[in-house]
């Protein structure tokens, strides 16, 4: 079993601790603080894309009929995961979880139960393994039935634009007509304050996460025919009815169907 390295901060408990959970470390709340010392903004962006994947997830059940999940990247388990808020609306959703952190893994299996009706499963696998993934997968859910692919937050690991596209292009080929991407990324061009603070946080040595412009985030949908309203910044995507007119920020995401 991998060890868990407590002394370097590491993205996915960083993220944890900004979303108010309680699996990172000090030195991963340290990080954090540093983070938001700078841009206080960063909570509202880890927030925000959180109840993006949410909506996208009520979306997905209620309008499209799916009942299959795979998310890829998944993080370490808040409230609201991918399955509970699939399986609170149809209780026979399956769920697979892909991510290949030591302390992720370590609480996945420990919390990701499910329905009696429905399943889930983690996977320790990277992203960088599409083939794998799907195998995995498969053991799980029915890949000949329509399935929604969850990318949220991770492409930005991935520095070359090209290579990231791909990665989605093959996990996209293995799933069939009727499936869907739910992507949602940090993004320039709205908010230089964020901007400066990524780049800044890029360059101590943690590991990176890079910012893309709208239109290179718009790319990984390419071939999908897009949910309205499109690409947007999270906050204005399906917003609940209700609430306070939202105010675009630094995240950008949508989700598209595979013909």
């Amino acid at each position: 079993m991998t060890e868990i390295d407590t002394s370097v901060p590491h993205s996915a408990r960083i993220w944890n601790h900004w979303l108010g959970g309680s699996d990172n470390y000090p030195v991963d709340k340290a990080a954090g603080d540093a983070y938001t010392a700078v841009f206080p903004g960063i909570v509202t962006i880890a927030r925000s894309s959180r109840a993006f994947l949410g909506r996208s997830i009520r979306y997905l059940v209620t309008e499209a009929g799916v009942r299959q999940f795979l998310d890829v990247g998944a993080g370490l388990p808040t409230a609201d995961n991918t399955h509970e808020v699939a399986q609170r609306l149809a209780p026979e959703s399956r769920t697979v979880y892909v991510d290949n952190d030591p302390l992720v893994s370590a609480h996945a299996r420990a919390l990701l139960t499910s329905t009696p009706q429905g399943a889930t499963a983690y996977e320790d696998l990277s992203l960088y393994e599409p083939d794998k993934i799907l195998e995995a997968a498969s053991r799980t859910l029915d890949l000949t039935r329509p399935t929604a692919l969850i990318l949220s937050g991770i492409l930005g690991h991935v520095a070359d634009h090209d290579q990231a596209r791909d990665l989605v292009r093959r996990l996209l080929a293995g799933l069939p007509s009727g499936s869907h991407l739910s992507l949602n990324e940090g993004s320039r061009g709205t908010d230089p304050a964020y901007e400066q603070a990524q780049d800044a946080y890029n360059e101590t040595g943690a590991v990176p996460y890079f910012l893309r412009p709208v239109d290179q985030i718009a790319a990984f949908f390419e071939g999908l025919d897009l949910v309205a309203p499109g690409i947007v910044s999270v906050p204005l995507w399906h917003p609940e009815p209700g609430e306070e007119a939202a105010r675009p920020i630094g995240q950008h995401g949508g989700l598209g169907r595979k013909p």
